[in-house]
């Protein structure tokens, strides 16, 4: 069976409470259930993370590989646009990287429409709440079969 990493970046443990004008009422546990549902409808396995902390992100991108993954979404969150960490461990790996946000980073203020990340993605989604998830989890897929 293929495996995908699943990574949710910094804050987002506070979906649901926090700026909800943002990133709406869902909650990360939402999230990662109707994740798991539709990996489930299309035989993949998944594995969730989400860390407050660059170094877990990295480590955990670093060994995907040899973990089993053969693809990782990620959410990198507010380290998309600070972490050369998290871009190079990206571009260091051979596994198809699909990024997503849930809000539109581009329609936001004006740090946060740099990604360090997208350009060593196969795809970004953003903009569209928990169907950017489901968005980037049918492309991950897509990719992997």
């Amino acid at each position: 069976m293929k495996k995908i990493l699943v990574i949710h970046g910094p804050n987002l443990n506070l979906l649901g409470q926090r700026e909800k004008d943002i990133y709406g009422q869902i909650t990360l546990e939402q999230i990662n259930a109707q994740l798991t549902k539709l990996a489930e409808e299309n035989k993949v396995e998944l594995n969730i993370l989400q860390s407050n902390h660059e170094g877990d992100i990295v480590d955990s991108i670093g060994k995907a590989k040899s973990d089993g993954m053969h693809a990782i979404l990620i959410n990198p969150a507010a380290y998309t646009h600070t972490s050369v960490a998290i871009r190079d461990a990206i571009a260091a790996i051979d596994i198809p990287t699909v990024e997503v946000h849930l809000s539109n980073i581009y329609a936001r203020e004006e740090f946060r429409h740099k990604s360090l990340i997208a350009p060593v993605s196969y795809g970004q989604v953003s903009g569209f709440g928990v169907d950017s998830y489901l968005l980037g989890l049918k492309a991950t897929i897509r990719l992997i079969k």
